[in-house]
């Protein structure tokens, strides 16, 4: 038997526990090729993850020790779909797994979601954590007021990164465009809108939390739009302490509140269902919703907020690519417990949807390999000896690919650090031809 060859299309979380866990199943008799599009490793750690939560980010260390150990590689800069296609990679691997994530913005879809100055959450994130497809986004912080559609973590990112002074910035890797343009920012009052009421957050107590902590601005929350008390004894522990966090923030008296500039308000039971503007975004029409068996419905109530600048922060899609099967209504890959087709898997956001934790895509990776493993051993895949690595890099060569390697990635990576401001690990490239410059 030859060695197995495994392709993971993706390097964030899903992809390197995928490539972790095929180390362990397979040992020495198995070779992984981590591709990325980017020449950057790590997908959502990377540009997904808050650049003030730095802790979190720690974890791209354990991929590291994956990443240089002799049978895994990075193959970044290289674009599935464009550059080689599923179809060649599963000539040259015995296993193609998809770890893309879901980097796309699920849409409104109302009118006027096309004005200027609505992005969405995977646009708005990109831009300050400098994605290169979101660098040059330049969103318009000259308005008061910010409307920020949804309420899960997503949500309170947006809405804490807007609500920072620069010396809240201290420790992160917050690009330097973006930095710039919040010190600048005119922005004094944030809209958190939400479909349903405070027992269906999707808040976790944590990052809840941040939003009392903050130097100029306070969290507003309508005592009226809390349920009683005594129903919080049926929530999972930790919605119940995101819910006690949120009846904190509606006790916080008047005249404190009014010490803060900035405003976060939490508007529940409210759905946009249209955005006006003369080509610029200007207002919010939302429709008052009532819970009828958990799920929002709406009551034909209407008003209008003003809004400066609107985010979507209501979900991710994954990219379909040519050739591979698609479940277009749940925005992921069509797979049976990760299986896709024969000899082609998926994993992770890819797999799921955009679900769980950055720890979820563990088991998940280990459960993929397993399944990877049970397909080699019963004959659906072949059981090693294709070209895998070394047909890769003979295609590479033919079509003129400039490969980035981890080796690459580390020189990356300590010119990001050698550039950094006072205070900062790193400041990002966020142009993929200076990335590649940097690591001649």
């Amino acid at each position: 038997m030859g060695k197995r060859h495994v392709a993971i299309i993706g390097s964030g979380p899903a992809g390197y526990y995928a490539a972790e866990a095929a180390q362990k199943q397979f040992g020495d008799d198995v070779c992984v090729d981590v591709f990325d599009c980017l020449p950057v490793p790590y997908g959502l750690i990377r540009t997904g993850v808050a650049p003030d939560h730095q802790s979190i980010k720690g974890v791209s260390r354990r991929y590291e020790k994956t990443a240089l150990t002799e049978n895994v590689r990075f193959v970044g800069n290289v674009l599935i779909g464009k550059d080689v296609s599923i179809a060649e990679l599963q000539e040259l691997y015995d296993a193609v797994i998809l770890a893309t994530g879901a980097p796309k913005d699920r849409e409104l879809g109302i009118n006027g979601q096309d004005l200027k100055n609505v992005y969405g959450s995977a646009a708005f994130v990109g831009w300050y954590n400098g994605h290169p497809q979101f660098a040059d986004l330049d969103p318009d912080l000259s308005g008061s007021t910010a409307v920020v559609i949804g309420m899960g973590n997503v949500a309170l990112d947006a809405a804490r990164i807007l609500a920072k002074t620069p010396a809240e910035f201290e420790g992160s890797d917050i690009v330097s465009h973006a930095l710039e343009s919040l010190g600048k920012s005119k922005i004094e009052r944030i809209i958190l809108l939400g479909r349903r009421g405070p027992h269906q957050i999707m808040m976790t107590p944590k990052e809840l939390g941040e939003l009392g902590e903050l130097q100029k601005a306070s969290p507003h929350v309508h005592l009226g739009d809390l349920p009683e008390e005594g129903e919080d004894a049926m929530l999972e522990p930790g919605l119940r302490k995101s819910v006690s966090l949120l009846r904190q923030f509606a006790a916080i008296p008047e005249h404190i509140r009014a010490e803060k500039p900035v405003a976060i308000e939490f508007a529940f039971f409210a759905q946009p269902v249209e955005l006006l503007g003369d080509g610029k975004v200007e207002e919010v029409v939302i429709e008052q919703t009532e819970l009828q068996r958990g799920r929002a419905v709406g009551t034909g109530r209407r008003e209008k907020l003003k809004a400066d600048l609107v985010i979507s922060c209501i979900g991710y899609r994954s990219v379909p690519i040519p050739g591979v099967p698609f479940d277009e209504r749940a925005g992921r890959f069509a797979n049976d417990d990760g299986r896709i087709l024969p000899g082609l898997y998926c994993v992770g956001w890819a797999k799921r949807g955009p679900s769980g934790t950055i720890g979820t895509n563990r088991p998940d990776g280990f459960g993929c390999i397993e399944r990877v493993a049970e397909d080699m051993e019963s004959g659906v895949l072949g059981r090693g000896g294709k070209n895998g690595r070394k047909g890769f890099d003979a295609l590479a060569e033919k079509r003129g690919l400039q490969v980035v390697t981890f080796r690459d990635w580390k020189k990356i990576e300590e010119a990001e650090e050698k550039a950094a401001r006072e205070g900062a690990p790193r400041e990002k490239f966020v142009d993929i031809e200076e990335m590649i410059r940097a690591k001649s």
